[in-house]
């Protein structure tokens, strides 16, 4: 069985997702990832993780979900990068941007690995 999970990088990130229903979300609190949340992620035998950092206009985001997903396929985990608006992150997009779920949905089936 497949595991979807969405990694953000912050709380009002993931509350915003849980609300629209996305219900297998986590938190990195921030752009990097631990050991210890490298093997949480891990525990499944088939996990997909779509990583939705901020979009900023210096690239951080981006960037740092490239690392966080290079890290996860070294370790079998499929990764997808989500490409928001520029300047968005999640919360953001949907509280100020005017996105909603069906508008998430499409960012995610476009999400590159």
């Amino acid at each position: 069985m497949l595991h979807v999970t969405f990694l953000v990088e912050g709380l009002f990130d993931y509350a915003v997702l849980w609300q629209a229903g996305f219900g297998n979300v986590t938190c990195s609190m921030g752009t990097g990832l631990n050991t210890t949340q490298i093997g949480q992620l891990l525990d499944r035998t088939s996990r997909t993780v779509y990583l939705a950092f901020d979009s900023d206009d210096n690239g951080a985001g981006s960037q740092a979900a490239g690392r966080v997903a290079q890290r996860l396929g070294a370790h079998g985990v499929e990764a997808f990068r989500v490409e928001l608006p520029q300047g968005h992150d999640p919360n953001s997009f949907f509280a100020h941007g005017g996105g909603d779920a069906s508008q998430f949905q499409e960012l995610l089936r476009r999400a590159r690995s």
